[in-house]
């Protein structure tokens, strides 16, 4: 589908252009202007954190708190496999696709674990590392209530991830 659709949708602009009578080339330049201006303005926050996050992960501190968190998620049904899991992927949506590959290499993709994980990687979002660019490119120093309520909906989206692989057996 899209075979067709991108090479339609720059028809169809192309064709807008040529009646309307604008010039598409100083339109593109404008565009990736402000695309550059916004790359280089969230860059040192991007940096900042993946740092941080192949630091943790490095350290062995995220494989050591998902340890001691395990007993608490294996009541929500998470398995202690996913529990690094359930650490990592708010933060780093590469470090959780790697953490999941290695989860099912270990343990199995038709595993119990190896199932949530999958389960757990699309049902929930990189949303501390989001919150941080947003914040970052809009300078903002104060999230409110934008970090509890994004760990919330992913501790709610990870359980769901469980419950939902145990309900389908």
């Amino acid at each position: 589908m899209t075979e067709i659709l991108i090479p339609a949708l720059l028809a169809a602009v192309s064709m807008d252009a040529l009646l309307h009578h604008t010039d598409i080339f100083p339109v593109l330049l404008r565009g990736v202007q402000t695309g550059l201006k916004t790359a280089l303005h969230i860059l040192p926050t991007m940096i900042a954190i993946l740092t941080a996050v192949r630091m943790l992960r490095a350290s062995g501190f995220i494989d050591l708190a998902g340890q001691a968190l395990a007993p608490i998620l294996q009541r929500t049904g998470i398995p202690v496999d996913c529990a690094t899991l359930v650490l990592l992927k708010p933060l780093s949506g590469s470090g959780g696709l790697a953490l999941g590959q290695e989860i099912m290499h270990t343990c199995g993709v038709d595993s119990y674990a190896g199932r949530v994980a999958a389960v757990m990687l699309g049902a929930s979002e990189t949303s501390l590392y989001t919150i941080s660019i947003y914040c970052g490119h809009l300078g903002l120093k104060k999230t409110r209530y934008a970090i509890p309520a994004a760990i919330l909906a992913d501790l709610a989206a990870f359980i769901s991830a469980a419950a939902w692989v145990r309900w389908l057996g």
